[in-house]
């Protein structure tokens, strides 16, 4: 598995400076953690997923979270749960006799709802369970937190890689009186189990629950004060050098065109300077399948130093995905900055001679842009990441 299946060799030649490598959920957690990307929710009770994998339906598609939780109403939960096992079995018994490889699969990840309901999952699937790359934990606490990485860590071993990936969305964690304290327990749980977790994710849908805000299509969560400001404390704790991980965008929740209320978040100009007449209706076509404003939310998530992100339709697969790939100067100043890495020189100027690199600062940066550049590739030098969302790729809505 691999980002951007969907160019043709030549394509791949032509934009790619450095081509993203291939991995799956038997690669180093290090990398592993960055190759997530968009990652899409399904229900639990859809059925046809395991032929949807097999037929590989979902263009770009590498990793998923098939969700007991939320996306389940209560009364369907025991019927979703046997929908489930019964599609991953399928899909296993067909990994078992070659119709598909595991480096043909995408990361696979169920959201379960409660500990009880891990544990009758891992139960049920037996030797399917080997499928799952993993489980997401929501309403991760400091109260439940160390149970759940506990009975996740029963389950990983180094044969069969099995991670968690707790959500961040409970009201200690959003309410300002209770979220440092709470921030700092969960990071001292997650701290013992850190092996087994892939990344951090939050739920900004349940925290804008608890406040009664739902978001537009033209707004971010950085233009949500609340959202924005318990984001900032999240990536505060959880970001550090001295003891990082991987943060993963909230989700975006919108793919349907309806009449606009504020401006377009895309400006004209890079779409009519690059691109003339065409990046103009191109530009037009974004605005109108309300993907500019997730266009503009992943590029705020890049700036602050957020990986991936949560999507609910196949459409925002290429978006966030393309934006990931390293631009080559990043990739050309990352590649100084540890090459300088000797103690010989604390500074230096930039090769394009537009800013200057400095080594200690600058060093963490440098090592999480390698280590994208591997898993989303680096873009030639006259290419921009718009370059690739300009490919046409078939999205089913079915």
């Amino acid at each position: 598995m691999r980002f951007f299946t969907y160019f043709y060799e030549g394509e791949l030649m032509r934009y790619f400076y450095k081509r993203p490598e291939e991995f799956n959920k038997y690669s180093g957690r290090e990398l592993l953690s960055y190759g997530l990307g968009a990652t899409l929710y399904m229900p639990a009770d859809r059925s046809n997923f395991h032929q949807e994998i097999l037929s590989k339906k979902l263009s770009g598609l590498t990793s998923v979270v098939i969700d007991l939780e939320d996306a389940v109403g209560d009364s369907r939960v025991f019927g979703a749960e046997s929908l489930l096992v019964d599609e991953l079995q399928k899909l296993f018994r067909a990994l078992k006799e070659g119709f598909i490889s595991i480096e043909e699969l995408p990361l696979m990840f169920v959201r379960v709802r409660n500990l009880k309901q891990l544990q009758t999952v891992k139960e049920r699937l037996e030797d399917a369970v080997h499928l799952l790359t993993g489980v997401v934990l929501p309403k991760f606490s400091s109260e439940n937190g160390a149970e759940l990485l506990h009975a996740v860590s029963k389950i990983h071993t180094n044969e069969h890689p099995f991670y968690a990936m707790p959500i961040l969305e409970t009201g200690r964690v959003i309410h300002k009186e209770t979220r440092m304290e709470e921030l700092v327990r969960i990071k001292q749980i997650v701290d013992r189990y850190k092996e087994i977790v892939l990344n951090i994710r939050i739920g900004a849908t349940d925290f804008c629950g608890l406040y009664g805000i739902r978001r537009s299509p033209d707004t971010t969560v950085y233009d949500i004060a609340i959202l924005r400001d318990c984001i900032s404390d999240i990536m505060n704790i959880f970001g550090r050098i001295d003891g990082p991980y991987v943060v993963s965008g909230p989700v975006w929740e919108y793919f349907s065109a309806k009449n606009r209320m504020l401006k377009p978040q895309l400006r004209q100009t890079p779409f009519r300077e690059r691109y003339g007449d065409e990046g103009l209706h191109w530009r037009r076509r974004l605005i109108e399948e309300n993907l500019d404003g997730l266009m503009r939310e992943t590029l705020m998530d890049i700036a602050n130093g957020i990986s991936g992100k949560t999507v609910i339709h196949p459409s925002h697969i290429k978006i966030v995905q393309s934006l990931n790939v390293v631009p080559y100067e990043e990739y050309v100043d990352a590649s100084n900055i540890i090459k300088a890495a000797t103690g010989e020189i604390g500074v230096m100027k930039s090769d394009f001679a537009n800013k200057m690199n400095e080594i200690k600062p600058h060093h963490y940066w440098a090592e999480k842009i390698m280590l994208k550049s591997r898993l989303y590739g680096v873009l030639h030098e006259e290419f921009t990441n718009i370059d690739l969302i300009k490919k046409e790729v078939y999205i089913s809505n079915s």
